[in-house]
């Protein structure tokens, strides 16, 4: 069995990797990429501390947090479409109808 530490300390690299890829990119699509992978990087924690107590609350949380992922990803791909029908372009810099 793996040490829960490693579990975790992979957790916490996919998180930051997919931080550092939100706050550095420009692209609403590889945005969307780096919330994906944060979003795995807290579903390995959960399952992790999971395995850990012996208990299922923490994989059904995953679960439930992987649905939310799906329904963001087709909202997400569906205003990045239409940004790109209207703008030309899903560069956040170069978008100007989000402005107030």
């Amino acid at each position: 069995m793996i040490p829960i530490g490693h579990t975790l300390v992979v957790s916490g690299i996919l998180f930051a990797i997919g931080l550092t890829g939100l706050l550095i990119r420009r692209n609403v699509l590889l945005m969307l990429l780096s919330i994906e992978i944060m979003l795995n990087g807290a579903n390995l924690a959960l399952v992790a501390g999971s395995a850990l107590h012996g208990e299922v609350d923490g994989q059904i949380t995953a679960f439930f947090v992987m649905v939310i992922a799906a329904a963001e990803v087709t909202i997400g791909l569906a205003i990045a479409v239409l940004l790109f029908r209207t703008q030309e372009t899903v560069d956040t810099f170069e978008i100007k109808g989000l402005k107030g």
